[in-house]
């Protein structure tokens, strides 16, 4: 998208130096000509930046909503697979404390 503006700015450049060079009217003419397009041209710029800018913002905001949700669903799965670390935890603990009574001796 940038670069295709960028080609259109360069094309209409090059189009008012060629018409600037060939042109036969009067010096003041020319110039009135040039101040026209230049502003036309200069007015184009800045509606281009404009639209690039909105869309990058765009774009920043998108990432940061996609952040936040994939680090929540991160968060989330964390908590899942703790808990379920934990749950196989008691249970090794348990068998372990089962296993630990077989070698206590009662007098």
């Amino acid at each position: 998208m940038i670069i295709n503006k960028g080609t259109l700015i360069l094309g209409a450049l090059i189009g008012v130096g060629i018409g600037v060079l060939l042109a036969p009217e009067k010096g003041k003419v020319t110039r009135d000509t040039l101040k026209k397009e230049g502003k036309t041209i200069k007015d184009q710029i800045i509606e281009d930046f404009t639209e690039v800018k909105e869309d990058v913002s765009k774009a920043t905001e998108s990432g940061k909503d996609k952040f936040k949700k994939d680090l929540k669903d991160f968060r989330s799965k964390a908590s899942y697979k703790t808990e379920q670390a934990i749950t196989f935890l008691e249970k090794q603990l348990a068998i372990l404390k089962e296993k630990n009574k077989t070698y206590q001796h009662t007098s």
